[in-house]
């Protein structure tokens, strides 16, 4: 038996005793990536390549768009037995994304912010998350403070992010306001994780499927969707409608310059109902 200190990965516990506050509730679709495996064909065939969590990236960016109130966060300071409540929405969209990349020689999760999905082309998105690509993603000045966490002595790394994340006003530039991770590189269906945000979005592989159109078992490539949303920031009704809203935007993938043929989609119903209730880049 061994001990060894953790050092490289000190950012990652200071943020799980720190999201060990959220109330984590998990829920899942499975979603029919033709309509987008077809576009990334044709981009392919143009000279293009689009990640899947590029596509990921778009429809998150609409759709929390759409549901400001889970494009949010729960205000520092709560809970406290004087303090009320308070919710923190924000302006705009900005995904924090899981990288799996060393570290200093040691394995560990960097976080990359992708701001602006609410407007950006899928281009624009995908050029961004190439930035983070290659083993020397961590060398890159936006990681500066992951560095710096690992190398504190513990007392101080942990009050550094602490203070880090005290301002609401800075929150969506240092933590993002949804969290997005990918698995699918792996045998992975799906899995679930709380990111910090209000809504965590889990991506799993994707794969050739049964499913049932016009009455008739044709196979599909069908990918597993988790959506974790923290119950003091939103409640189920509203992370189902997001969850829906998210399902047929990536069903339904239209981003203006592609015109397929429409064949056989997903689900055609109102992606925004009014009743009811980690890590790659690939």
């Amino acid at each position: 038996m061994s001990t060894a200190a953790v050092r490289r990965r000190r950012h990652t516990l200071y943020f799980l005793e720190w999201a060990a506050a959220q109330r984590p509730v998990h829920l899942d679709t499975d979603v029919d990536m033709t309509r987008i495996q077809a576009h990334r064909a044709a981009a392919r065939d143009n000279g293009r390549r689009y990640s899947v969590v590029g596509y990921l990236l778009y429809a998150a960016g609409r759709v929390l768009d759409r549901h400001p109130e889970a494009n949010a966060v729960m205000a520092p300071g709560w809970p406290g037995l004087l303090r009320r409540p308070r919710i923190v929405r924000f302006d705009g969209v900005t995904a924090k994304l899981a990288l799996d990349r060393p570290v200093e020689g040691e394995r560990t999760v960097l976080s990359a912010l992708v701001p602006g999905l609410e407007t950006a082309n899928l281009r624009e998105i995908q050029e961004r998350i190439d930035r983070y690509q290659g083993e020397q993603a961590a060398e890159l000045p936006e990681f500066k403070g992951v560095r710096m966490l690992g190398r504190l002595p513990v007392p101080l790394g942990r009050a550094a992010f602490a203070a880090a994340l005290r301002d609401p006003k800075r929150r969506a530039g240092v933590f993002g306001t949804v969290s997005v991770s990918s698995l699918g590189h792996r045998n992975v269906d799906g899995f679930h994780s709380a990111g910090g945000t209000a809504v965590t979005l889990c991506a799993g592989r994707i794969v050739e499927r049964a499913v049932v159109r016009d009455g008739v078992v044709v196979p599909a490539p069908m990918m597993r969707l988790g959506l974790t949303f923290d119950h003091r920031v939103i409640d189920g009704a509203t992370a189902a409608d997001v969850l829906s809203d998210l399902h047929h935007t990536m069903e339904t993938f239209d981003d203006g310059t592609w015109a397929p043929d429409p064949g056989p989609r997903g689900a055609d119903r109102d992606p925004r109902p009014l009743g009811g209730l980690e890590q790659s880049t690939r």
